[in-house]
């Protein structure tokens, strides 16, 4: 039996995650936290990971601590970069606890970047769509971050927007690594959805996965927690969990 701790329980997605650890017969909810307590919780508790959904600000340290004091950690806190990154990798290194964080732990949103990646070289031109709920703070998510990059890694020459005069300043979105554009919607009724839209003479691509509800990303964090044992270091993304 894993015995997992949720960091951020109170939210609505670290609630979800709770829920989903109750309901598994491979894992023993034995503490909840949120952003603030304190990390001695998830220790005293004997858990063998934790599953962070709190705030960047929170996480940044606290997965680090965790790391160090020999707990892995799950993450799906947004707003983090490389120099988190790097810093949990030696906090890892230090104290033997493995991270995986993720931009997405939909099965089929991680399914949809990789199907992205693998397209980005046979086509010329991409943009990516991402609608979210309106309660959603940041923009781009990190999903369309992240997809961007790794499309910009697949592919190293996007050809430059033509566009040379906005009408409406922004209406071309945001420009993501190798300048593919990314629109952000946040709309009442929506969770968390993403298009890419890829083009090249006389034909297009478009990949579309949708999350209708916060259970969708229950599957992926449940597996991540059963596998991250196995995963040393840091590791970002899904795609390993899944074999991908």
């Amino acid at each position: 039996m894993i015995r997992v701790g949720v960091n951020g329980a109170a939210g609505r997605m670290g609630s979800t995650v709770c829920e989903a650890v109750e309901a598994d017969d491979e894992l023993n909810l034995v503490a909840r936290g949120d952003a603030g307590d304190s990390l001695e919780t998830f220790v005293d508790a004997s858990c063998d990971v934790v599953v962070d959904f709190t705030v960047a600000a929170a996480a940044r340290t606290s997965v680090a601590w965790l790391a160090r004091n020999g707990v892995h950690c799950v993450v799906g806190t947004t707003g983090l970069g490389a120099d988190d990154f790097d810093a949990w990798t030696e906090a890892s290194a230090a104290g033997g606890g493995n991270v995986l964080v993720a931009a997405n732990f939909a099965i089929s949103a991680v399914l949809m970047m990789r199907f992205a990646e693998m397209a980005a070289p046979f086509f010329d031109t991409a943009e990516i769509i991402e609608l979210h709920h309106d309660a959603k703070l940041d923009a781009p998510s990190g999903t369309a971050a992240v997809t961007a990059e790794r499309m910009a890694t697949a592919k190293h020459a996007w050809p430059a927007d033509p566009t040379t005069h906005e009408t409406v300043p922004g209406a071309r979105g945001g420009r993501g690594p190798g300048g593919i554009h990314v629109h952000s919607v946040r709309m009442r009724g929506m969770v968390a959805h993403q298009e890419v839209i890829l083009g090249a003479a006389g034909q297009t691509l478009t990949l579309r996965q949708d999350s209708y509800s916060r259970e969708s990303f229950m599957p992926g964090v449940v597996l991540a927690c059963k596998r991250i044992a196995d995963l040393p270091g840091l590791t970002r993304g899904l795609d390993p969990v899944l074999g991908l």
